[in-house]
């Protein structure tokens, strides 16, 4: 029966497919449903690196296949076998969300292929369930809240609500600021994932707490979904609220658009920011900008880094994808241009890297934007790294 499978996902690929090319990358992520806006732009993102690389990488024609997760940890698992044995690709890239990716990955690694996250990063894959072929191209999920959490002590933030989804990212994501923050965590609220779109009853808690700030993450259209609510209830201007993932190129727009002014100056933390001053990273926003007529966002930065990343790899295997062990090795290596400008690739296949404060702005022409600020965690890996036992 599993013959028969293959054979008639094969036969498939042979009529559907493109045209051969020499190298061929799955690319998943989410190209339906609202948060489908987050998985344009890491697809825009990865098409401009295409072009950036002339199409080849080392001597090889180089073919990106889409396959989409549709917000669905199930779906994203489909996705990413229909990548595997209909399209044959020799690697997989990609994943916006931690659900979906540890869904996916043991379908990847038992095949023996590279798995390179250019955004998810959960606590599991960083510690005890690391692997030779996995790597993460972005950060693991608690870093960039212990940053925030960095942030909050340095703004003396005494006392904080938390309010954040009830899946691992989220989880990872309180975890994050929970280690790092000195102050009293007056409150917390782990929400329903992906379905809740009223926070009213949080909001009232949040109201009769009285914290002096209030942390919150949730990523892709529910962000600006809860800054609207958080702003009709009448706090924004009484408690300052932080975020992480929220403020970005995809949601200011819409902030804009909606006249929502108190959060300019809002800060965050994130590994990068559009101006970050490094060759790369200013070749790829101004060519972003060029091309799609917007800023990029972080998701876009980590795909775009996510193709020089493997292009490295490839070219120290001239070109030669079949030689895992060669691509691994290249790849631990990380020696490639990044928008980040300086970073390494820790023990567990994670980045060790800075992460700065950023703060929202409007630039010189009128558009919402966020700038780079002091950094705030240097050269820095993630908690989990000890429990890595990959050795390498």
């Amino acid at each position: 029966m599993l013959k028969k499978i293959v054979a008639a996902a094969a036969l498939t690929a042979a009529v559907s497919s493109p045209a051969s090319a020499d190298i061929k990358i799955g690319f998943v992520t989410t190209l339906t449903t609202p948060a489908a806006v987050v998985g344009r732009d890491m697809r825009d993102a990865v098409e401009l690196a295409l072009e950036h690389i002339g199409g080849r990488m080392g001597p090889e024609a180089v073919e990106v296949v889409y396959g989409d997760d549709e917000f669905n940890a199930q779906k994203g698992k489909q996705a990413t076998e229909r990548l595997l044995l209909r399209d044959d690709v020799d690697l997989v890239a990609g994943y916006i969300w931690s659900n979906v990716l540890l869904a996916s990955a043991p379908v990847v690694l038992s095949a023996g292929k590279l798995l390179i996250s250019a955004n998810a990063g959960p606590a599991p894959l960083a510690g005890r369930r690391c692997h030779e072929n996995f790597f993460n191209i972005s950060w693991q999920n608690d870093q960039t809240p212990m940053a925030l959490g960095e942030l909050l002590n340095r703004e003396a933030i005494r006392s904080l609500y938390i309010v954040a989804p009830n899946y691992v990212a989220g989880q990872n994501m309180v975890a994050g600021v929970e280690r790092v923050f000195a102050g009293e965590v007056v409150g917390k609220d782990m929400t329903v994932w992906p379905s809740q779109r009223d926070w009213s009853a949080e909001l009232s808690k949040i109201k009769a707490a009285g914290p002096e700030g209030v942390f919150m993450f949730y990523p892709g259209p529910a962000g600006p979904a809860f800054v609207k609510q958080y702003e009709q209830a009448g706090l924004i201007d009484a408690i300052p609220l932080f975020s992480v993932y929220t403020f970005d190129s995809i949601s200011l727009p819409l902030f804009q658009e909606a006249g929502i002014d108190a959060v300019l100056g809002s800060k965050m933390t994130q590994f990068w920011a559009p101006d970050l001053r490094n060759d790369q990273n200013q070749k790829f926003v101004a060519a972003f900008r060029k091309k799609y007529g917007r800023y990029p966002s972080f998701y876009a930065a980590q795909s775009y880094d996510s193709m020089f990343f493997i292009k490295s790899a490839v070219e120290a295997v001239g070109g030669d994808v079949q030689d895992v062990d060669g691509m691994r090795s290249a790849l631990r290596k990380a020696e490639f241009p990044s928008v980040r400008g300086q970073f390494r690739m820790g023990s567990n296949h994670f980045p060790v890297q800075n992460f700065y404060e950023r703060t929202v702005v409007e630039d010189a022409d009128g558009n919402w934007t966020t700038s780079v600020g002091p950094v705030v965690l240097e050269d820095h890996q993630d908690p989990y790294a000890s429990q890595c036992e990959m050795g390498g």
